[in-house]
Order: C-alpha cells, then structure tokens, then sequence
C-alpha cells in the first residue's frame, strides 16, 4: 500500500501542474460509450485496489490509446501489480481489467444520433484479445494453468450538457489449458452523471461531473485438473459514487464502490470496498 501511494503521489505531481482541450471522458466503473477523436491519443495511468476481509489487492494500469476514426479507437493496458489478495473474479474498470494480463481493446462507436442542442445518444460495442501476465494473484486462481481470453461489451446511452445516463454488459471468456480454466465473467453496469451548474467551468477552470455507479459480476465455478471446484463462482454488485474533473486535455477521475448485494464461494474472501483513480493526457 505504501508503494501504491507512492505512486499515486508521484502520478499527482506530473500531471496536475501541466497546462492542460479533453472534450470528453466517462465514468470510473462502468462500461460508457466516448473514444478519441481522429487521430488523437491518451494516455491513462490509472490506480486501483480492492480491500478483502483480511488482505488487500493494489495494482497500476497504463493505458494508451488511439483514434483511427472518431468512431473507432484501439487501446493497450499494461498492469503492474504491488498486491493481490484471494477475492473473487472482477473486471474492476471497463477499460482497465483488476489483473495481471495485459489486454488489446478495440472499441467502435456504431450509432450516435443528437436529438437536440448538447445531447445525443449513442452506443459502442468493445472486442479485445487478453494475454496472461507473469505476476500471480493469490489463492486458486493463481495456482491455475492460464491460458489467453477474449473480451467483448456494448454500451448504449444519452449523454447531455448537465445529465448522463449509460448502461452496458461484457463477459470475459478464457481458454483452456491442460485441464484448467479460469471462470467466465459476465458483467453488467449503470452509470448516472451529472454536472453541477456551479461547476460547470471553461478552461482555465476544471470542469467537474458526478456520477453514481452501479457494477455487477457474475462468474461461474473455476475449472481445476478438468473439475469445477466447489466454493467458486457467485455473483455481487457494487455500488458508490465517483467523479471526474477535466482540465484542458487533461483529466483526473476516482472513486470508490461497496458491496450491495454479495453471494460469492466460500473459496473467496469477502470485498469490504474497491476504489479506483485515474489520470488521462490526450494528445
């Protein structure tokens, strides 16, 4: 935790002092519908952590991405582990998975129509390819014999000047190998935003939204040696606020999730909370 902060630290100092035109971002948890404009890149460095009942997962993602079209955007994800604990399967953040692989997301924005001035509607459906990592989380799940994955969602929404409002469902599927399995995850979210009038500000000023999100996580039993083991799968929701500031071309989001519903294997230690932060440079 003490490297995690660090880092975290040090994320703070190099970004915020930088002059900083992002024209937009989503939510921290839940699956939204935004990618780069043409052309354009960002950089996200994102920090996220899970507290279980007696230890506590902490882990960085760098995520780079880039605009073939506005409506097209392929993205990378690179994790470096500090701690893991034996908590049951999740996705953590749509675009930025709560694991050791690394991940090559493509995201296309297939429909958007505005209804009236500074709103619009639209939907995105995501496809990746997912690569186990050497580092290994504790319990079960490290001890299997991995093998690659495939990722895919939909995101459907409106999005206003003052209200957002985005739904979305993934699932996560991996391979076998020699008999061994990691479980399939089926995810789904629903994400509320607004933006506060007194917030609403132009640069030189931050830009801040709030949002409400809602996560759910479904996985089946872990396959070991060919068997599905016992105490394995479930299904939770989390639940909690986060928000999102916009500076320029830079961004910084976080925010933090309790449990609302738990019904988990007993293999897995029960999740007090999970927050993540987030900090993007586009470019």
């Amino acid at each position: 935790m003490r490297v995690a902060l660090m880092l975290l630290a040090l994320v703070v100092t190099v970004f915020l002092p930088l002059p900083a035109a992002a024209s937009g971002h989503g939510p921290v948890f839940g699956l939204t519908t935004p990618t780069n404009s043409k052309g354009g890149w960002s950089l996200d460095i994102g920090l996220m952590g899970r507290s279980g009942a007696a230890d506590n997962g902490v882990m960085s993602r760098t995520m780079l991405s880039y605009g073939i079209t506005e409506d097209f955007q392929l993205s990378a994800t690179f994790p470096y582990v500090f701690s893991s604990a034996p908590l049951a399967p999740a996705r953590g953040t749509s675009m930025m998975s709560a694991t050791s692989d690394f991940e090559g997301i493509a995201a296309w924005r297939f429909h958007r129509r505005g209804t009236r001035v500074g709103t619009r509607v639209e939907s995105t459906a995501y496809a990746g390819l997912i690569f186990p990592g050497a580092q290994r989380p504790k319990g079960m799940l490290g001890n299997l014999k991995r093998a690659p994955g495939v990722y895919t969602a939909v995101a459907t929404g409106m999005a206003s000047r003052s209200h957002y409002v985005w739904v979305g469902v993934g699932n996560v599927h991996f391979a076998e190998r020699d008999a061994d399995q990691r479980p399939n995850l089926f995810t789904y979210s629903g994400v509320w935003g607004y933006r506060p009038p007194a917030l609403r500000k132009d640069y030189p000023h931050w830009d801040w939204r709030l949002f409400v999100e809602l996560t759910g996580e479904i996985s089946n039993k872990v396959r070991m040696d060919g068997s599905r083991m016992a105490g394995t799968g479930g299904h939770q929701i989390f639940l909690g606020p986060t928000v999102l500031g916009i500076y320029k071309n830079y961004a910084i989001e976080g925010g933090v999730q309790f449990p609302a519903f738990r019904d988990v294997g007993a293999s897995f230690q029960h999740e007090r909370f999970r927050f993540a932060v987030n900090f993007s440079h586009f470019f």
